[in-house]
């Protein structure tokens, strides 16, 4: 398909003139639908090589070696706990309060502990200074991860 020029038009008021300086920035992009001729208006599953499918989502996901956990972290609680999981994330609350990085310290020390892991086995990959956070977790398999987690919710 042949790539379409798109022209954006921003105005932008000068203050000190009260007068209007419009600049035009072009962008050069190719333009595809997302949705093949084929597929319109049918939702289908892609599956890879393996036939598994080739998105994966939810709050437990295997990347590479690791096993990457999105989480929702609430910090400032009474006790350190996992409230559940969710489709998108799982909700833990931190007994530390959100300055200078120490609920993510302690978000790092529970899940180990919950994991039977060392804290060098947990590492915050994304999320610093935000409730939503992405751990990677080295050295277990996610069927051990949500094992682990499903029964730390179970025994509180």
């Amino acid at each position: 398909m042949k790539d379409k020029l798109f022209i954006t038009k921003e105005l932008f008021k000068f203050s000190i003139q009260s007068s209007y300086i419009c600049s035009y920035s072009v962008l050069t992009t190719p333009f595809r639908s997302s949705m093949s001729k084929k597929s319109k208006g049918k939702s289908s599953k892609q599956n890879d090589a393996l036939g598994t499918p080739s998105k994966i989502s939810g709050p437990i996901i295997p990347k590479n070696d690791d096993v990457e956990l999105h989480i929702h972290a609430k910090p400032g609680a009474k006790q350190n706990t996992i409230t559940g999981i969710g489709d998108e994330s799982i909700n833990v609350q931190i007994n530390a309060p959100p300055v200078d990085g120490s609920a993510n310290t302690e978000l790092v020390k529970y899940i180990a502990s919950v994991l039977g892991l060392k804290s060098s086995a947990v590492h915050l990959d994304r999320g610093h200074k935000s409730r939503e956070k992405v751990l990677k977790i080295s050295g277990m398999s996610v069927d051990d991860v949500k094992l682990k987690l499903e029964k730390q919710i179970s025994d509180k």
